[in-house]
């Protein structure tokens, strides 16, 4: 029997399966690197060169030619990403119009094309995250269900229940949500645009950001209950159910009283 065990099993035999597995565990690493970066590969040496251009002509004045950032006037963009400029200036927020204590959301100065390429030159000035691809921003794969509970676990609390926006400090506030596209939205979590913390895949996995998107895009369907009373809670929506009804009940004694009289 010892014998056969011999002949059976070769001594390199553990050797091959610990190679075999590396080779698999390094494939697999490859195959998630090469998709993450599929965002990445697209910008080309042309898109960098043409995004310089025009980061010099309209950003390099409060970030710098080389968008290093000056104390007291724009932060360093170097290492920020292609999604933190998609985000800003895709949203009309930069370049801002004046200074305040937040940059509000505003028609874009640039079109697609010209975003595209700003993004590539701040991309390449360091590494950063990139643009979400169409399938981690789709609504339709993700689970509303459980982007409520994510939502209102690390949202709610600036952004309302339901991502209706609220009031901050110093005259800051969260935004409204319903009319912000997906793409905005996952590099909003990514990234951490003026007063939102930065919501990485430790925090937030990339399915759970789109779940999130998933349950905000929910709400463009209406309110299963009828008018939404500006969504702000059910204090608000009880204390008009009782104007109304109280109401109703006056008017039809002030009627009932006239028409004795």
């Amino acid at each position: 029997m010892h014998a056969l065990a011999r002949h059976r099993y070769h001594r390199a035999a553990p050797v091959v399966l610990v190679l075999l597995l590396l080779a698999l565990i390094a494939g697999v690493a490859a195959a998630v690197s090469t998709a993450s970066s599929a965002e990445a590969t697209t910008a080309t040496a042309d898109d960098v060169a043409e995004g310089e251009k025009l980061f010099a002509a309209n950003c390099a004045s409060c970030h710098g030619l080389g968008a290093e950032g000056q104390d007291g006037v724009a932060p360093s963009l170097v290492g920020v990403g292609a999604a933190a400029v998609d985000f800003q200036v895709g949203t009309g927020r930069m370049p801002m119009q004046a200074s305040g204590p937040q940059a509000p959301a505003k028609r874009p100065q640039f079109s697609a094309e010209e975003i595209s390429q700003l993004a590539a030159f701040v991309a390449s000035l360091g590494a950063g995250p990139g643009i979400p691809t169409a399938e981690q921003v789709d609504p339709a794969l993700g689970d509303p269900a459980k982007g409520m509970e994510l939502f209102r676990t690390n949202c709610a609390m600036c952004h309302g229940s339901v991502g209706g926006g609220g009031a901050l400090t110093q005259g800051k506030y969260a935004p409204n949500l319903w009319e912000t596209t997906p793409t905005h939205i996952y590099e909003a979590m990514l990234t951490g645009p003026q007063s939102m913390p930065v919501f990485n895949d430790a925090n937030i996995t990339s399915e759970g950001k789109r779940d999130i998107i998933a349950f905000l895009k929910a709400q463009d369907e209406g309110s299963p209950g009828g008018l939404r009373l500006g969504t702000i809670g059910p204090v608000a929506e009880g204390m008009w159910g009782w104007l109304v009804a109280l109401g109703l009940i006056i008017a039809s004694t002030v009627w009932i009283g006239a028409r004795s009289s």
